[in-house]
């Protein structure tokens, strides 16, 4: 195996061939005299650590760190420092230093401190090319954000998808809780199997049972029929239950019989069923408070966090909104078979300022709105809602304000102003609306 190099960084010349003469055995050594030597010296070696002595005549330790890291150079670094000067080395650390060792220099010692300071290095370039082979391997669908939020948050989907653990997907709403549940699935060795979502706020509590479980016939007033339940439906595959908060205690333990024994009974029926499901779930609400005011059953939920994943709010990545505005422009600009070119520096702006109680969801259906309502090559902040965008009355250069109107009433407004600026002609109107001629006629009978 070929030895690792180490750059030797020492004004003292004794110390430094001492220092050489006792790892030259074990590693290979580049010597530099003084800091300011270090930067040329891994220019023309491969380095793989840096032993540097904090006190030298011309560039210090501390001083020679700054300049490795305003270079752009990471390489590990093992300080040496006299032992009355400890405050010096720690001070290293902050500025990047791996580690430190004492004058006079324990050799055995410093030849532990060495090895060890290379395994973790060499662990951390195997667990960034094993991140970078996840993230290459991994389909994010139209998941979009690269804030730091948005990258902790793929690089857990990353790690989480190729297991069968549950996963519990937490966030306000409009975060994109099922977009993650659909990567997630998507990612997973069941992603040829069914993946099955139900939203648990939508129905009540009999009518919940019977999606989740089935029903036999006769089980109750209307069923006429059997029926397979979603845990059925989705064997082999994954299934998403969004809002499980809203799920009442007697079905929580239903659910949870599921979980422990991997089978569940229809309505109606005594048999049970085996089921080969892998579950995500989803809510907004906060289920360990739940758990202390006896709303949600604590046994289940430990069931559920067994991988949490918090979506972070829209207005805690800011940063992410441009990248979703045009994706959500483009998006509907095709929809719409309008040609607009992008977004207003003003509009983008207000886009960026804007708290997005409503999340992606809310940006998307402002986004969607400002394409219908606009008129020229650029979405301009009085196509945006006034809460938004805080848009000035319609001043007569065509653009339409919405305080107070529903979108149909807007739209109504938009195709008269639309209509008068072309003197009536409709065929006219619908080519600057970017409609057929069909559908401008529709709406203007509706």
């Amino acid at each position: 195996m070929k030895k690792k190099t180490i750059l030797l960084v020492d004004d003292d010349n004794g110390h430094r061939l001492m220092l050489k003469a006792n790892l030259l055995d074990d590693f290979q050594i580049i010597e530099a005299e003084d800091g300011d030597q270090v930067l040329s010296a891994i220019a023309d070696n491969e380095i793989d650590l840096i032993l540097l002595d904090l006190k030298m005549r011309r560039l210090g330790g501390i001083e020679t760190l700054k300049v490795l890291k305003s270079e752009g150079c990471y390489l590990p670094v093992i300080v040496i420092t006299a032992f009355s000067s400890v405050d010096s080395a720690v001070t290293a650390m902050k500025e990047g230093a791996a580690d430190y060792i004492t004058k006079p220099v324990d050799i055995s010692a410093l030849k532990m401190l060495i090895d060890k300071t290379l395994h973790f290095e060499r662990l951390q370039i195997e667990n960034d090319q094993l991140k970078k082979r996840l993230h290459e391997k991994f389909n994010y669908g139209n998941i979009i954000g690269s804030s730091r939020a948005m990258q902790e948050l793929f690089e857990t989907m990353a790690l989480v998808a190729p297991s069968d653990a549950t996963v519990l997907i937490q966030g306000e709403s409009g975060t994109g809780k099922e977009l993650v549940a659909n990567a997630i699935h998507e990612n997973s060795a069941r992603k040829k199997g069914p993946f099955i979502k139900l939203n648990c706020a939508a129905l009540h509590e009999n009518l919940l049972e019977s999606e989740l479980f089935g029903h036999e016939k006769g089980a109750f007033t209307g069923a006429e029929t059997q029926r397979q339940g979603h845990f059925e439906r989705a064997s082999s595959g994954t299934l998403f239950l969004d809002e499980i908060g809203d799920m009442s205690l007697p079905t929580q333990a239903k659910i949870l019989r599921v979980l422990q024994e991997g089978e569940c009974c229809r309505l109606g029926s005594d048999t049970t069923i085996k089921v080969d499901v892998r579950l995500l779930v989803a809510t907004h609400k906060d289920l360990s408070g739940m758990v202390e005011r006896g709303e949600f059953r604590q046994d289940l939920f430990f069931r559920l966090n067994v991988v949490p994943i918090k979506l972070p709010a829209l207005r805690e990545r800011r940063e992410d909104v441009p990248a979703l505005a045009e994706h959500f422009l483009r998006k509907y600009a095709a929809k719409n078979r309008k040609e607009i070119s992008g977004i207003h520096p003003s509009a983008m702006n207000a886009l960026g300022q804007y708290e997005w109680p409503g999340n992606i969801r809310e940006l998307e259906n402002s986004l969607e709105r400002a394409v219908i309502l606009c008129l020229g090559e650029q979405i301009t902040i009085n196509e945006l809602p006034s809460q938004i965008g805080g848009c000035q009355e319609n001043n007569g250069s065509g653009a339409i304000t919405g305080r107070g109107r529903s979108l149909k009433e807007m739209e109504k407004e938009l195709i008269l102003a639309t209509l008068a600026e072309n003197k009536g002609n409709k065929s006219q109107t619908a080519k600057t609306l970017g409609i057929t001629r069909q559908t401008l006629l529709n709406k203007m009978k509706g």
